[in-house]
């Protein structure tokens, strides 16, 4: 059974930074592309990054490229998305997804990822 569990998630002052984790379990990183997706409220679920040893590739939005980083712990079977000087549009819950075949995920798109997690809050403000 495939779960993807994100955490890391909170309140954070513009130009802060957090560490937000997906834990991985019933799946292989080696197979799976795996991205972050955030939804703010009144808006559509966007890409934010994503990681896929299988198609060789990482995605960032142009929102984010160059104050995010994503990577992997194979071992800990965990992806991280580490966002730095977060601005206050960066407020919504961020979503951890996980997709077996094409590249979707690597191209930013959202519909059609076989798993996703619960999500978890990220709040950017004075």
């Amino acid at each position: 059974q495939v779960q993807l569990v994100e955490s890391g998630g909170g309140l954070v002052q513009p130009g802060g930074s957090l560490r937000l984790s997906c834990a991985a379990s019933g799946l292989s990183l080696d197979r799976y592309s795996i991205g972050w997706f955030r939804q703010a409220p009144g808006k559509e679920r966007e890409g934010v990054s994503c990681i896929s040893k299988r198609e060789g590739s990482t995605y960032y939005a142009a929102s984010v490229h160059g104050r995010f980083t994503i990577s992997t712990d194979n071992a800990q079977k965990t992806v991280y998305l580490q966002m730095t000087n977060l601005e206050p549009e960066d407020t919504a819950v961020y979503y951890c997804g996980a997709e077996s075949y094409g590249n979707k995920c690597v191209n930013g798109y959202s519909h059609g990822l076989d798993y996703w997690g619960k999500g978890t809050l990220v709040t950017v403000s004075t």
